[in-house]
C-alpha cells in the first residue's frame, strides 16, 4: 500500500534516540530545551514550548490567552477536530468561519462579514484560530488586520506547516499571531512520534504554557508564593496538565529537524510533478498563496466530478494507493450538530469537502510512484463514469 503520509526515520534518528535511552534522563532532562531552542531558531520566535501533542499545544495556547467560560473561539470547519475541541476544553463556545473555495483555508472576507455582525450582536470572539490546511498559509496579513481592529487574539494552527513561509518570514515567527502551534505526528513534515510545540514572541504566554504543561507547578524560588522550604519544594499555582514532551521525543525531533529543509524541498518537487502528471485530468490541485512556501503536508486535489469520488476512492484503495479525504467538516460531526450546528451553516466548506481528495505525498515516494498514482487516478475516473 502506498500510504498518503509516512515518517522518514534515518539511522541518525535511531542513534539519537538510543543515545538518549542510555542517558540519565528519559523525561524532564536537557533534550527538550535543546529542541525548543532549535524551534526558536528555525521560526525566528523568541520562545517555544514543547508538549505531548499539537492538541495539547492548542489547549495550552487557549488557556494562556485567557479563554474560558463565556468566551467564544472561531476556527475553520475544514480541519482536524483539535482546532475546535481546544476551545471546548477551556469551557468556551466554538464557532466557525467559512473558507476560500480555492484553498480550503479561512476566508478573510467571510471573517470580515462575520465580525461586523458579531460586533452588532455583542458576540465577538476572544480568539481566532486560522488553520494552514495542507501546510498552505492562510492570508494571515488580512486576518491579523481584522483581529487587531476588533481586539481579538490569534492562534495559528500550523500543525501542517513547519518549514513553510509566508511573505518572506517563517511560519511560526508570530508576526501575525500571538501563538503558533505545530504538530510532529508521524505523518507530518518532521516527527517526534507524537508531540507538538507552541511558539510565541511574548514572554508571559510562554511562561503560562510552560507552567500549564506540567501540572501548573512552579519551582523557581523567585516565583514562589510561600517561603522557599528547600530544594525539594514546589508549588502548584494553577490547575495544569501532564502535557510534557519526553526526552526521547525531543531527541528524535532534534535529529529530524536537521533534514527539515530536505523534506520540504522534496515535498515541493513531488507536488510540482503531480501538477504535470494531473494536468490532463479533470482535477485541480490545491496550491498555496503567492509569496508563500508551503511545507506540503498534504496533496489535495478538487475533483471536477465530485459524484465520482467514492468510486474513485474505492478503486484507488483497491489498487494499493491510500488516498484519503481531509477533512469532513467539523460542524457536521454528530457531537457538534448536537451543539446546534447544521447542514448549510458553512456552505463553501461543505461544498469543498464534497470535492476534495488527498493523494499520497511524503519524501519516500518516487517518480515511478507518482506516475503509477496518476495512471490509476485516470483509470479511476473511467471506472467511476461506468458505475
Amino acid at each position: 500500500m502506498i500510504s498518503y503520509g509516512k515518517q522518514d526515520i534515518s539511522d541518525a534518528d535511531i542513534a539519537a534516540v538510543v543515545d538518549t535511552l542510555r542517558s540519565d534522563f528519559l523525561t524532564q532532562g536537557p533534550k527538550v530545551p535543546v529542541f525548543e531552542q532549535a524551534i526558536c531558531e528555525l521560526t525566528q520566535s523568541a520562545y517555544s514550548v514543547a508538549v505531548s501533542s499539537a492538541t495539547a499545544a492548542l489547549h495550552l495556547a487557549c488557556l494562556a490567552l485567557g479563554v474560558g467560560a463565556g468566551d467564544v473561539v472561531w476556527t475553520s470547519p475544514i480541519s482536524f477536530l483539535s482546532s475546535a475541541n481546544c476551545a471546548l476544553y477551556c469551557g468556551a463556545d466554538i464557532d466557525f468561519v467559512d473558507i476560500e473555495p480555492t484553498t480550503g483555508n479561512m476566508s478573510a472576507d467571510a471573517l470580515r462579514t462575520k465580525l461586523v455582525l458579531a460586533e452588532q450582536q455583542g458576540t465577538l470572539p476572544k480568539v481566532i484560530i486560522p488553520v494552514h490546511l495542507a501546510g498552505h498559509s492562510c492570508d494571515m496579513q488580512a486576518i491579523a488586520a481584522l483581529a487587531k481592529a476588533y481586539g481579538i487574539s490569534i492562534i495559528e494552527d500550523a500543525s501542517h506547516g513547519i518549514g513553510g513561509s509566508y511573505l518572506g518570514q517563517p511560519i511560526g515567527c508570530c508576526e501575525y499571531a500571538d501563538i503558533t502551534v505545530f504538530s510532529f505526528h508521524p505523518v507530518k513534515i518532521v516527527t517526534t512520534a507524537e508531540g507538538g510545540v507552541a511558539t510565541t514572541q511574548r514572554a508571559e504566554l510562554a511562561e503560562a504554557m510552560t507552567r500549564l504543561r506540567s501540572h501548573g507547578v512552579v519551582r523557581e524560588s523567585s516565583s514562589l508564593l510561600r517561603p522557599d522550604e528547600g530544594d525539594w519544594y514546589y508549588e502548584q499555582q494553577m490547575l495544569g496538565f501532564n502535557y510534557r514532551m519526553t526526552e526521547l521525543q525531543a531527541a528524535l525531533g532534534c535529529s529530524q529537524l536537521q533534514r527539515l529543509n530536505q523534506f520540504v524541498v522534496k515535498r515541493n518537487e513531488l507536488a510540482s510533478l503531480y501538477q504535470q502528471l494531473l494536468m490532463a485530468l479533470p482535477v485541480t490541485p490545491i496550491e498555496p498563496l503567492d509569496a508563500s512556501t508551503s511545507a506540503r503536508h498534504l496533496q489535495l486535489i478538487r475533483l471536477h466530478q465530485p459524484k465520482l469520488r467514492k468510486a474513485i476512492f474505492e478503486f484507488m484503495r483497491s489498487a494499493g494507493i491510500q488516498v484519503h479525504v481531509h477533512y469532513f467538516p467539523i460542524h457536521l460531526q454528530p457531537y457538534y450538530m448536537k451543539r446546534g450546528f447544521q447542514v448549510g451553516d458553512f456552505p463553501r466548506a461543505e461544498a469543498f469537502y464534497q470535492e476534495i481528495l488527498t493523494l499520497p505525498l511524503h519524501p519516500g515516494l518516487t517518480i515511478e510512484d507518482l506516475s503509477f498514482i496518476a495512471d490509476k487516478l485516470k483509470q479511476g475516473f473511467e471506472v467511476g463514469i461506468k458505475v
